[in-house]
């Protein structure tokens, strides 16, 4: 089970998706049962910000002054997550923030499947994967290509 706490901090997000936790609680339950995630009950924090938050929170955590679409907090290294999962059935993953501004646009259908592409890609990153390296990249590009399918 995935619970997902939204918090929407630029309100311009509800002209495109308005309820986005009942958004959110809809398109979990269509992956959550997937065995990537395996028995255990996780949670995380999803904050849809504006460009303004998300650059300063970029220059903060990693040193680059400027936009970008998404960052990913994860709350434990890769490795610790694996401990976790066979000793604690409950695990909070970490934080996603995603800018608005970076996908924004005029089509609703459009805005949100790019939206479900971030977030599915924010919270693979919460499972420690990372695409700094081709093999990285390949393994993640394959689970967050298997969830976004599932979301359809």
């Amino acid at each position: 089970m995935i619970k997902i706490n939204v918090i929407v901090e630029d309100r311009t997000w509800l002209k495109f998706i308005k309820h986005p936790e009942n958004y959110l609680k809809r398109k979990i339950k269509k992956i959550q049962n997937d065995k990537f995630f395996g028995k255990n009950k996780y949670s995380l924090n999803l904050k849809l910000s504006g460009a303004k938050e998300i650059q300063l929170l970029n220059k903060r955590f990693r040193k680059k002054n400027k936009s970008t679409d998404i960052l990913s907090f994860p709350n434990q290294t890769k490795i610790k997550l694996k401990i976790l999962i066979k000793s604690n059935p409950e695990i909070y993953l970490g934080d996603i923030i995603i800018n608005l501004k970076k996908i924004n646009s005029l089509s609703k259908n459009l805005f949100k499947r790019h939206f479900d592409i971030l977030w599915i890609h924010g919270l693979v990153h919460l499972f420690g994967y990372d695409h700094k390296k081709y093999n990285d990249y390949k393994k993640m590009n394959i689970i967050e290509k298997k969830l976004i399918k599932k979301l359809n």
